[in-house]
């Protein structure tokens, strides 16, 4: 089986196993998903989802946080570790979309990559989730399973993972197939115990590169 056969068996097969797959990072505005996924750094969505509604609470909009001192932004996020260096990049961003984009997240993926904080899967994770564009997010999950898998082959790079996905993964189906895999990796091909290979829907086609 090719590749990009195998990613299509796997793409549907996951897809009846999560049919509702989404986002983990809870938001309703394009610019609290940019918080929340710069804070998601070394942490857990879970912790993410709780320390944000504190943030929003006291500063509930894109000029808020903008005008906010670093040093309040921090001790309210220091739970998602890393406090000083996420502070800093939301002030920074936040800044950027108040004076350059008049509040809105910018729709462009270059544009994106030119905002602090934001990388490459954090870019991909917007563009999918916020405007429904082709998206691959290479996240641990991502990156652990594929390899397991069979559809790359022993690459951990995360920018290598994901230019070998988009060419076997067709463009719209990327961003909802990752988002499946982030269920798929927390319950059953996991990181921290051995994978529960007997469980898995794909254990027949997988490639079970397991290390």
């Amino acid at each position: 089986m090719t590749k990009k056969k195998l990613a299509l068996e796997i793409i549907d097969r996951l897809k009846q196993e999560y049919p509702d797959a989404g986002c983990t990072l809870e938001y309703n505005q394009a610019w609290k998903l940019l918080v929340s996924v710069r804070l998601a750094a070394q942490c857990t969505d879970a912790r993410v989802n709780v320390v944000v509604q504190d943030l929003y609470a006291k500063f509930p909009n894109v000029d808020a946080l903008a005008d906010a001192d670093v040093e309040e932004i921090e001790k309210i996020v220091k739970p998602c570790g890393l406090g000083h260096s996420k502070a800093r990049d939301i002030s920074a961003c936040m800044k950027i979309l108040r004076d350059k984009y008049q509040g809105n997240v910018p729709e462009d993926f270059d544009s994106l990559l030119k905002l602090p904080g934001v990388g490459r899967k954090s870019a991909n994770l917007i563009m999918g989730d916020v405007f429904g564009k082709p998206a691959i997010v290479t996240d641990t999950h991502c990156i652990r399973l594929v390899n397991r898998m069979g559809l790359v082959d022993n690459i951990k790079d995360p920018k290598k993972v994901e230019m070998a996905l988009w060419k076997i993964i067709p463009p719209e189906e990327g961003s909802d197939f990752c988002h499946r895999l982030v269920y798929h990796g927390r319950d059953v091909c996991t990181a921290r115990t051995k994978p529960y290979c007997d469980k898995c829907c794909l254990s027949d086609i997988c490639a079970k590169n397991i290390t």
